[in-house]
């Protein structure tokens, strides 16, 4: 870290809109005009609508990944995260991987820390559930279920097989539909080289407390997701929830109970509780609450955006619902991260500020190989479309949306390569602990046995001579 007279732009949060926002300010101010920090626990951002397809195989999941240091080169990096911020001292408290908590003043602050999986205090979700909002979990997904095959094939015991081969997902919204969706055909194509295991011994289930699932994208397309799932052999119940879920006996509010090793959660995300630290005025379910130009309400020199941030949905409001805000997606955080940009820019010059306003432009999901749903909203006109030509949407969407070029060609070059090579189905377990075949080569090998007779022998002749 480096000490500057220079004012200090810091960037709390390395996601979606720190990136994009960090990158808008380093392009737009002078040269040497400010310092621009960013901190973040990940030296990386991860691109989120893509962690289905890592999931499933179909994209490296160093692709979903941007490293921070190359893509902000201008910028200071530091990997750790902010705990404490001081408004009247401009002062923010930063505790790095390693050593000692220290304070780093700045002028201006840019709120990007980003969501948090929503959990509700169930039995057994704590120790069973898997989460799907980091690279990390997506590989251990991937790795999990195939290991879970491996067992499958391997044991002879029907109670282990039955539930080795039952994956229960909850959530029905983007993130729980397309990766269920993904998963299973993950799991379909992986079925052809187990001798044991079929697709028919699987069971896929969904749960969603709504009654509807992919809400994004209307009850129309939802309910032709909600079919095409259910025609791949994946239950879908609706209008229900999970009870419990201790050493993998789930119990859904329906009544119906079953035993599995996999229960994947992704039923929603809660703006990051560090935000309750901060000293900001919050909205009521947690946001941060700010102006339509991004500033933080009561404030002028810190701006918040995306899935942390309470942002009036402009456009919405000039169409007539007065109570409308900003959904947090990547199509809004994008926009957003470049207006907050631009914002703290003018705010530094003592320029007037840009008010945030961006229609909805429809959304797009993934279900699997060859399978989508999408909803591209042109004017007052909704196009809706379903399967390859949807499929095809989503991935041109997103594709050109990850940031940087790097990053779009290394996707687009997985993408091209499974097209014509099959899709790899070996599970890397052993990455979680690396360590530990070398632990237990490396570990003191405890004594032979004949080496301690002599002690007790000798122990022996010298209480019977006492």
């Amino acid at each position: 870290m480096s000490t500057t007279e220079r004012p200090r732009i810091l960037v709390v949060g390395g996601g979606y809109v720190g990136l994009y926002a960090a990158r808008r300010i380093l392009k737009k101010m002078r040269y040497g005009e400010a310092t621009v920090t960013v901190v973040d626990p990940r030296s990386y951002m991860t691109y989120q609508p893509f962690l289905p397809e890592a999931a499933a195989g179909n994209i490296s999941p160093r692709h979903v990944v941007v490293p921070l240091r190359r893509v902000l080169p201008g910028a200071e990096v530091l990997t750790g995260r902010v705990t404490t911020i001081d408004q009247d001292r401009k002062a923010a408290t930063i505790a790095p991987l390693v050593g000692e908590a220290y304070e780093l003043p700045f002028d201006y602050l840019v709120i990007a820390l980003g969501a948090v999986s929503r959990t509700f205090p169930i039995p057994g979700l704590a120790e069973q559930g898997i989460g799907m909002k980091g690279v990390e979990e997506a590989i251990g997904l991937r790795n999990h279920v195939l290991e879970q095959l491996d067992k499958a094939d391997s044991t002879t015991d029907e109670d282990v097989r039955r539930k080795a081969l039952t994956f229960v997902f909850v959530g029905g919204g983007f993130a729980g539909a397309e990766t269920i969706g993904e998963v299973e055909d993950m799991a379909r194509d992986a079925a052809k080289y187990y001798n044991n295991v079929s697709r028919e011994d699987m069971r896929f289930i969904l749960v969603d407390a709504a009654d509807k699932i992919l809400p994004e994208v209307g009850p129309e397309l939802g309910k032709w997701g909600k079919e095409h799932l259910e025609a791949r052999g994946i239950e879908v119940y609706l209008s229900t929830s999970m009870d419990s879920c201790v050493d993998g006996h789930v119990v859904l509010k329906n009544g119906l109970e079953v035993d599995s090793s996999t229960i994947v959660w992704t039923a929603g995300v809660k703006p990051n509780p560090a935000l309750a630290r901060f000293g900001l005025p919050l909205g009521p379910r947690g946001h941060v609450d700010t102006e339509p130009t991004l500033q933080v309400k009561g404030t002028d020199y810190i701006w918040a955006a995306g899935d942390n941030a309470q942002v009036p949905d402009m456009a919405a409001r000039a169409a007539g619902n007065e109570n409308a805000w900003c959904p947090p997606n990547a199509q809004h955080a994008l926009r957003q991260a470049r207006i907050l940009g631009d914002n703290v820019i003018s705010g530094m010059r003592g320029f007037p500020q840009t008010e945030y306003k961006h229609a909805n432009k429809g959304a797009v999901a993934g279900l699997g190989l060859h399978k989508g749903v999408a909803m591209i909203v042109m004017g007052k006109m909704k196009i809706k479309l379903k399967g390859r030509l949807a499929w095809y949407m989503h991935r041109g969407y997103h594709g050109l949306a990850v940031p940087t070029w790097n990053r779009k060609i290394r996707v687009f070059a997985d993408w091209t390569l499974a097209t014509f090579l099959r899709r790899e189905v070996v599970s890397l377990g052993a990455i979680h602990s690396p360590r530990e075949e070398f632990y237990e080569a490396a570990k003191p090998a405890p004594p032979p046995a004949s080496a301690a007779r002599p002690a007790s022998s000798a122990g022996a002749q010298k209480a019977k001579a006492s």
